[in-house]
């Protein structure tokens, strides 16, 4: 299978169209948002392309990526979008609208498995084996040829996924839950930025 990586510097390119429908994943230098800088957003139109920008974090301007992530009209799947969109907020100061997470929607659909990762969603629905050799390398530098594949496969296989996903919840009459859970992932990003990361509803 070839795909179509092209690494962009700064920002993604003016007159680059990716439609409406879009898979996004970003990578960055560990999970603590102030401590551990946003690196790179990639984005995939379904069609087995990656478009991965490599951000100036010096200032992190980038307009046109987030005119993409900050349109409702543009659908963004990512996979456990918390930790990603908590960073996008903080680092590009920009809310990510109209959000599908798979994760979320594993979590929901597949109560037959305790293991929601990326890696068993592809394996599961792709039949595909992937490699997280790289999940925890260095992305605050120059990238490796094995580094840019890592993320591609990130992105280029969730659209299938939440489709997959997407059918068990209506069958299972778990779609109506799945809509309210997403629209309180940006609460709940909103909570993580604020420090509360624990469960605040519990005794």
């Amino acid at each position: 299978m070839n795909v179509d990586i092209k690494l962009h510097k700064n920002d993604l390119p003016d007159d680059l169209n990716l439609g409406n429908l879009l898979a996004v994943d970003c990578e960055f230098m560990g999970l603590n948002v102030v401590r551990d800088p946003l690196c790179l957003i990639q984005i995939s139109t379904g069609n087995f392309d990656a478009h991965i920008v490599q951000l100036d974090r010096s200032n992190y301007n980038a307009p046109n990526l987030v005119k993409i992530l900050s349109d409702n009209r543009i659908i963004k799947i990512f996979h456990f979008g918390r930790a990603d969109i908590a960073h996008i907020k903080y680092y590009l100061k920009t809310d990510t609208n109209n959000i599908l997470d798979t994760k979320i929607a594993s979590k929901l659909a597949r109560s037959y498995s305790d293991n929601h990762s990326l890696k068993t969603l592809i394996k599961e629905f792709m039949n595909i084996d992937i490699s997280k050799q790289f999940q925890s390398s260095d992305f605050g530098g120059e990238l490796s040829q094995a580094q840019l594949k890592y993320c591609a496969n990130d992105v280029i296989y969730l659209h299938k996924i939440h489709n997959e996903l997407t059918d068990i919840l209506i069958r299972e009459k778990r779609f109506d839950l799945y809509k309210e859970c997403l629209k309180f992932l940006k609460l709940r990003v909103n909570l993580d930025l604020s420090q509360f990361r624990e469960d605040i509803w519990s005794h």
